[in-house]
């Protein structure tokens, strides 16, 4: 029985019907599906029902759901349209308040100043994957609010791998200005050239490839190249210690502009499978039982992490000219931490830098800002359905 129940198809399976209840109970209840998934992940889970718990195998599908998911995405954004001045600005002070915050409230709770710093640091970094799928649910990605919300995460993402290897090397006495420079030109070098040689090289050349393709009747091979370079990027951006998403989606934007149907198609039937898995897979992550002894500090800490991203993105949302609603948008947009702040926590747990209490706060803090967003995103939208479309 045991080994019918870890049996690979099973596994799938089940996660896939499992997908489909969150599904069933968002569409029901007039929420996002995303966290649908994420309840009825917590549901089979081991804080309840014990069903499936987070193993490799399923780590490894999540991983590919999140690459799927911001590839997509990447294939309905232009690049101009989101890195720009606006963008780098909101991701700085979002990077910036929940550091202090989260150290702050770390230190009133007693904890070491080293673990404290690494708190603060596990709060810096935003969820794409999120907030991206609820954007694109609503059929919301071409905003003005969502542009900014993809392209501060993506600035934000490179200033947490700062932040972190910043972090380490103060928590082990090492800290160096030349290992942070070094870290900070190959990220942004990462960013440049990924861009320059997709759309320069990579997308001219499978223009061409797709031409041959359509003559030789195997117009799916296109889509395969395309899937290979997604995957590509995403090795590549792990290399360079950004995470793998951030490679999927400069993969997605690099080849916006190559309009052929069969891979745009193939890529969203394979997100919406496997993203389905990745977001039950947080919440099958969610443990209730372990973290119940730090149980004010996790609330005390996701409070913290939701109202430092709130204000620290919004107001300078705001101030450069979105208008009130989008600003609130996207700052709720930035607050999930998702799997980013869970990377952390485990990088932080396996190289001693902190101990399971806070590795387990990090995670529920995590987790809760994800369930939360998406039903005030969806609200807001609401509010004012016809919020401005990006200038």
């Amino acid at each position: 029985m045991v080994e019918f129940l870890q049996n690979i198809e099973f596994q799938i399976s089940l996660l896939l019907f499992i997908a489909l209840v969150g599904y069933f109970l968002a569409i029901r209840f007039g929420q996002s599906i995303v966290i649908g998934e994420i309840l009825v992940g917590i549901l089979v889970g081991p804080s309840v029902l014990g069903l499936i718990t987070y193993t490799e195998f399923i780590e490894q599908l999540a991983i590919m759901g999140a690459i799927f998911l911001l590839f997509v995405v990447g294939l309905q954004t232009k690049f101009k349209e989101i890195f720009n001045a606006r963008s780098m600005v909101i991701a700085l002070l979002g990077v910036i308040a929940p550091w202090i915050g989260g150290f702050a409230v770390a230190q009133l709770f007693g904890f070491p100043t080293g673990e404290a710093v690494f708190i603060g640091t596990a709060l810096t970094a935003t969820s794409i994957a999120i907030t991206a799928q609820v954007l694109k649910e609503m059929g919301r990605l071409d905003t003005a609010a969502a542009k900014a919300i993809i392209g501060a995460a993506v600035v934000d993402d490179v200033l947490a791998l700062l932040a972190l290897s910043l972090t380490k090397e103060f928590l082990t006495g090492t800290v160096s200005l030349n290992n942070l420079a070094v870290t900070t030109a190959v990220a942004l070098a990462f960013l440049a050239v990924g861009i320059v040689l997709g759309t320069k090289v990579i997308n001219p050349q499978l223009e061409r490839f797709n031409k041959w393709a359509i003559q030789h009747g195997v117009e799916k091979a296109t889509f395969i190249a395309a899937i290979a370079f997604a995957f590509a990027y995403s090795l590549v951006a792990e290399v360079v210690g950004l995470s793998a998403i951030v490679g999927a989606f400069i993969a997605g934007v690099s080849l916006e502009s190559l309009k052929i149907k069969s891979y745009h198609e193939g890529a969203e039937y394979l997100e919406a499978i496997f993203a389905a898995i990745f977001f039950v897979s947080l919440g099958v992550l969610v443990n209730v039982q372990a973290a119940a002894s730090a149980g004010i500090f996790i609330v005390a800490l996701t409070l913290v992490a939701i109202v430092t991203k709130l204000v620290g993105c919004a107001i300078p949302a705001f101030l450069l000219g979105l208008k009130r609603n989008e600003a609130l948008i996207v700052g709720l947009g930035m607050v999930p931490r998702g799997e980013i702040a869970i990377i952390a926590a485990l990088y932080g747990l396996s190289n001693g830098l902190i101990g399971q209490p806070v590795y387990a706060a990090i995670l529920m803090m995590s987790l809760l800002t994800t369930i939360v967003t998406p039903a005030f995103i969806k609200q807001l939208y609401q509010v004012q359905p016809r919020i401005a479309r990006a200038r």
